[in-house]
């Protein structure tokens, strides 16, 4: 678990994914939050059926770089939003991150914080030295947040920005 200024972000359990899924509160519930209005992105959906939930399932896997990491905010005792790893970090020690903020908690840098604080975690990782996201070059809000966070992009596709946060050891 990490704690920030205003939120806490918790890695949730093979357990507390299947909950997460269901969208019946039982999640929140079992965290003892307040209610959330959250909905699961036909990607996020298609993510955790073929990805996240087997590799949480792994015991060889280090689930902490699969599951996704639920964002509450203290204050209001309610999940605002998600943040995720894809995958343990590669020989380059390289870990991507992936994230979104719940509609209705939008442009309250919730997300920016979470970032800083999954940032500071990963410094303290000994397998870590760098790490990387893609935005859709539509989508100004998720690319302000790594902007805010001191990421540099690295590149770029058609329809893609790629950016990079080197990791000081």
């Amino acid at each position: 678990m990490i704690e920030t200024e205003r939120l806490i972000l918790k890695p949730l359990t093979y357990e507390q994914l299947k909950k997460y899924v269901r969208l019946d509160n039982s999640l929140e519930i079992e965290l003892n939050l307040n209610e959330t209005t959250r909905t699961i992105s036909p990607e996020l959906k298609e993510a955790l059926e073929q990805t996240i939930l087997p590799n949480v399932a792994d015991k060889s896997k280090n689930y902490l770089f699969s599951t996704l990491w639920t964002v509450i905010s203290t204050e209001e005792n309610k999940m605002v939003g998600d943040l995720c790893f894809v995958g343990e970090p590669n020989t380059e020690g390289e870990v991507e991150i992936g994230y979104g903020t719940y509609k209705e908690f939008r442009k309250r840098g919730f997300m920016t914080e979470a970032v800083a604080g999954i940032i500071k975690w990963a410094e303290k990782q000994p397998n870590i030295r760098s790490i990387i996201a893609s935005t859709e070059k539509s989508n100004i809000d998720s690319y302000s947040i790594l902007e805010r966070n001191k990421f540099i992009k690295s590149g770029e596709t058609e329809t893609l920005y790629n950016w990079r946060l080197r990791i000081d050891k």
